[in-house]
């Protein structure tokens, strides 16, 4: 499969693909249950596309690394994101809601360019990814309760899917399967093992920005 070509990704492109976007279908939508929950929870979490470089033409995306004691998903690689909550006008204000709880991203800096198909987890969260681009200015402080790390990797590694790996492992009496996106970073030596819904999510967001 191709990779997503580096021109594709620059702002204006990205503007434009979700202004008018493709007849496309998302790869992952459901995964299979894997806690006995029966009742869904919708969630929505902000995919940053962070403007970097003297053009804005190296763009990141900024991720988080969740706490380890936290009740759900402990110690994951995740987008900014959580539960809706009912002063929440809609999923775009629960992702910048959460975005600014989380790692203190005001919305100021956030330019919405739209929503990617909803992601169910295992667990059972109904998830709207709201996609977006981060304009330069804004500092960032991570709320120590829920967010131990938070870095950024290239979209042009994200969007190539030699980056991608697939797996399968028996579970019960059935089969899970997840995609990951393994990334050294080189500036401070860590492999970030980006996997689950965070990895399914940026699959989709790739299958969208191929589709014809």
């Amino acid at each position: 499969m191709p990779a997503v070509l580096r021109e594709s990704l620059l702002p204006l492109a990205l503007q434009q693909r979700f202004a008018k976007p493709p007849n496309w279908t998302p790869e992952v939508v459901l995964e299979k249950p894997y806690s006995n929950r029966t009742d869904t929870t919708n969630a929505s979490v902000l995919v940053p596309i962070v403007l970097r470089g003297p053009l804005h033409d190296q763009p990141t995306v900024l991720l988080t690394q969740r706490t380890a004691h936290l009740p759900t998903h402990s110690g994951q690689i995740a987008f900014p994101g959580g539960m809706s909550d009912t002063s929440d006008a809609d999923a775009t204000a629960t992702a910048l809601r959460e975005a600014r709880e989380e790692v203190g991203l005001e919305a100021e800096f956030v330019q919405v360019l739209g929503q990617l198909p909803t992601y169910v987890t295992g667990s059972a969260f109904v998830i709207t990814p709201v996609v977006a681009l981060i304009h330069p200015g804004y500092t960032l402080v991570a709320n120590p309760v829920e967010v131990a790390d938070i870095f950024e990797v290239p979209l042009e590694f994200l969007m190539n899917p030699s980056n991608h790996r697939r797996h399968e492992v028996p579970w019960h009496d059935t089969t899970r399967q997840w995609f990951s996106m393994p990334y050294n970073d080189l500036d401070t030596g860590k492999e970030h093992f980006i996997w689950g819904a965070t990895a399914g999510i940026l699959r989709n967001l790739y299958r969208f920005f191929v589709a014809n």
